[in-house]
């Protein structure tokens, strides 16, 4: 039997650089078409991305054949560039150095894809912080405090 099974989605969120609101929502639309072209050169499925001046969430499968670290430095490294270099984001500096990325189930993926949909209506009530800590603990992780001011 030649042909191999997978399923696993990533549930992937990133930050700017010092957490600084240097993604404009106006045009966080072109970012995110930006980075569904780097996701779909990978051969790998992006279900929704979504984020707010400070943060993306994305929900994504990865290809067997593309490491996580690699696929999300490469979405880092390539979207940094075109920010900088991209009038509509004049005060973008960087990504922060780390992130999160969870593993989700097939049952849980729309339960997912809605959150992230609904990021703008969510951040109404919760600061990035404050959910980041919450979707962290949820996920059993511990969490170093020097990077939670």
């Amino acid at each position: 039997m030649p042909t191999s099974f997978r399923q696993i989605y990533y549930y992937i969120v990133f930050r700017t650089e010092n957490g600084e609101p240097t993604l404009p929502l106006d045009h966080s639309d072109a970012l995110y078409k930006y980075i569904w072209g780097i996701v779909k050169n990978h051969n790998t499925h992006l279900y929704r991305i979504n984020g707010m001046e400070e943060h993306i969430h994305l929900l994504t499968d990865l290809h067997p054949s593309v490491a996580l670290a690699t696929f999300i430095q490469k979405i880092k490294t390539a979207t940094s560039l075109w920010l900088k270099q991209n009038a509509n984001f004049p005060h973008f500096c960087g990504w922060s150095e780390g992130y999160a990325a969870l593993t989700c189930s097939w049952s849980d993926k729309d339960k997912v894809i809605d959150y992230i949909m609904n990021q703008r209506e969510h951040h109404k009530r919760e600061a990035f912080m404050d959910e980041y800590r919450a979707l962290l603990e949820e996920s059993g992780l511990r969490i170093d405090e020097r990077y939670f001011p």
